[in-house]
């Protein structure tokens, strides 16, 4: 890896994760090349783009009605919406909007309510929910506390009593290791988030760094999706190279939304997706199963 100490953050690891992402080089293939296509197929439904909305809370500050806001922009998109913390009420409203909804749930330290938000965000008819492994310990080793909310660390057996709780598609989020791969597997996990939380440690490993190690645990058993940093459609494209199925946007979309709304976070998607097509095109990527990773090259120092 490069000599960090030139940065004035070295232990930053959302900016360990952008230069990662920025020593990644694309080599052009335009011989054969077709228009693609960015459809993602995922859990049975057809989408139009593999960027999804990550899994964000209280946007309120952002835009009034921020989450249900973010919800009707994917849903115009025809992209995944999730959606982290929030209450009952306002994931009724989010799934209203008709976006195909991804909940995730922290690790609550009472496990009954963990049963009673999966019950709950069934009811509200999510497309599939998951929870936060990573959101467990404080930077202090000590058990989190997240807006007056304790939380804890769950075991693969908690993990395993979860998915069975459900019959939808659950999801672990905050997998940033060949280990954890495993252990999702093992758990009946029907999809991992590869994600350092956006910094939650300082000198996390970025996700595209250890993403080949990982997808190749997984080897194409459960879909793979990939958080943090995500900003332009090279950098959705650089992810699904290296073994994403999807990929997770959160802070790009921040200021459409205040701007514009909904309507801002469509056009965002619209604009990142389109990114993606124009780079698939020039490496004669016809879909998104279709990405070779060797197209793919590091600079000098990584």
């Amino acid at each position: 890896m490069r000599d960090m100490e030139k940065h004035s953050k070295p232990w930053d690891s959302d900016q360990i994760t952008r230069e990662y992402f920025d020593s990644l080089l694309v080599e052009m293939r335009h011989i054969d090349a077709v228009i693609p296509s960015t459809k993602l197929e995922l859990y049975g439904e057809t989408f139009d783009t593999p960027i999804m909305m990550a899994a964000l809370s209280h946007l309120d500050n952002v835009r009034e009605n921020g989450m249900v806001e973010m919800a009707k922009g994917a849903y115009a998109a025809n992209a995944v919406n999730w959606a982290g913390m929030g209450d009952e009420e306002e994931l009724a409203a989010i799934t209203a909007t008709g976006a195909r909804t991804i909940k995730i749930i922290k690790p609550y330290a009472d496990n009954d309510d963990l049963f009673r938000k999966i019950e709950h965000a069934e009811r509200c008819g999510v497309f599939a929910l998951g929870i936060d492994v990573d959101h467990a310990f404080g930077g202090n080793g000590k058990c989190d506390l997240v807006l007056g909310h304790q939380m804890r660390p769950k075991s693969l057996a908690e993990l395993k009593e979860f998915i069975n709780a459900t019959k939808l598609p659950f999801i672990i989020k905050g997998v940033l290791s060949e280990q954890d791969a495993y252990k999702a597997l093992e758990a009946g996990a029907k999809g991992i988030v590869v994600s350092h939380h956006h910094g939650i440690m300082n000198y996390a490993v970025p996700p595209l760094y250890i993403l080949p190690k990982i997808a190749k645990v997984i080897n194409h058993q459960i879909p793979i999706f990939v958080d943090c940093g995500i900003m332009s459609g090279m950098d959705v494209f650089k992810a699904l190279a290296l073994g994403a199925d999807a990929v997770s946007a959160g802070r790009v979309i921040m200021e459409p939304l205040r701007k514009n709304g909904s309507e801002g976070v469509k056009d965002q998607i619209i604009k990142m997706t389109e990114e993606l097509a124009g780079v698939m095109a020039r490496t004669c990527s016809q879909d998104l199963k279709h990405i070779d990773p060797s197209v793919i090259w590091k600079r000098n120092g990584w």
